[in-house]
């Protein structure tokens, strides 16, 4: 499905703020205060995950200044991706392309022109939900064919697009960096070697994405995006970092600052995640 846009998605400045975030259910995040982070952060392009509302919800909700993109799962609320942006994207596709996944919400894709050096270029921006699976069930088989159907749909988007970005909660922590006590978790869905293998794949010479954040804040423990609502795991930072923009090298150059918006204190959170804010220069 195709549609016509304005031409260009950047601010007359030249950065581009895409900011991704799982909402833990949409209705849930704007009773706790979404709104108030969104209407501060001037973002041009929002991707989001486990949305878990109708379409006309979400609509309603986000409000007439966005385009919006959004992929409901079949399973009532379950799942859900969405990318809202500023401007028009010049195509979108709403599922990953494998009929096994294409009603399960978890991956939807947009076009958007971009001036470079005087010249527009194509960006194409994915929101994604990998599944949280669970190790030795029918759930985690589920997340290894998700993974290897992205492991074949990153280096397409990569040879078709000029710059390529997945953004969204992959549920996987890739390194021992990314989760605060990964010594309890390595038999756990989302820190298994098979599910980091794929990480090191994507983010690989195989593949070749790069991790932005990662890449901007070096090799330090995190920063989080997600901790459990239960017991203390907030307010002693035990977190993991399973929220990510995965860009293409070119793409990945023009990042200059990403931010992981967690919020002050356990009780001001809209969600079990918190947003990561990249700006990309242009």
């Amino acid at each position: 499905m195709a549609s016509a846009g304005e031409p260009s998605p950047a601010s007359a400045l030249g950065t581009l703020r895409i900011a991704t975030v799982n909402v833990n259910g949409i209705r849930a995040a704007y009773k706790r205060g979404m709104a108030d982070w969104l209407a501060d952060r001037d973002i041009d392009i929002l991707c989001l995950q486990e949305v878990r509302a109708p379409d006309a919800i979400v609509r309603e909700l986000l409000g007439d200044e966005w385009h919006i993109l959004h992929a409901e799962a079949e399973a009532k609320g379950r799942a859900g991706v969405a990318i809202a942006s500023r401007h028009e994207p010049v195509a979108v596709r709403e599922h990953i392309g494998e009929d096994y996944f294409a009603l399960s919400g978890r991956w939807v894709e947009a076009d958007f022109k971009v001036p470079v050096d005087g010249e527009e270029k194509l960006l194409t921006v994915v929101s994604a939900y990998v599944h949280s699976g669970e190790a030795g069930t029918p759930k985690q088989e589920d997340k290894y064919r998700f993974l290897d159907v992205m492991a074949a749909r990153l280096p397409v988007l990569a040879a078709t697009s000029d710059y390529a970005l997945i953004v969204g909660d992959l549920n996987v922590g890739h390194t021992t960096l990314d989760i605060k006590n990964w010594k309890g978790n390595v038999k756990k869905s989302g820190f298994l070697p098979e599910e980091r293998a794929y990480f090191d794949r994507f983010l690989g010479e195989e593949i070749g994405y790069v991790d932005v954040a990662r890449r901007l804040a070096g090799d330090v423990a995190g920063p989080y995006t997600w901790w459990s609502w239960r017991g203390q795991a907030f307010d002693n930072d035990a977190g993991w970092r399973i929220d990510y923009h995965m860009a293409t090298p070119g793409l990945a150059e023009r990042a200059v600052s990403a931010v992981v918006d967690r919020a002050a204190t356990y009780d001001t959170r809209f969600s079990d995640h918190a947003p990561v804010v990249v700006d990309y220069q242009f």
